[in-house]
């Protein structure tokens, strides 16, 4: 499932971050809180590793 926006890739990238013990899980804001608890590893990776070139910036309603 790729990502269908650069802020939800960004979001995805701090998500796996923390969940991975890189980084902080209290140093999350916005949806990456909600990604790490509710998501798995695999499925962060596939978002997080979308291209962001032809991705825009927030996804529309």
């Amino acid at each position: 499932m790729p990502a269908q926006s650069k802020a939800q890739q960004k979001a995805a990238g701090a998500a796996l971050s923390a969940k991975r013990g890189d980084t902080k899980k209290s140093d999350l804001k916005g949806a990456s809180k909600d990604m790490v608890e509710s998501m798995t590893e695999k499925q962060l990776e596939e978002l997080a590793e979308t291209k962001r070139e032809k991705l825009p910036n927030k996804k529309k309603s």
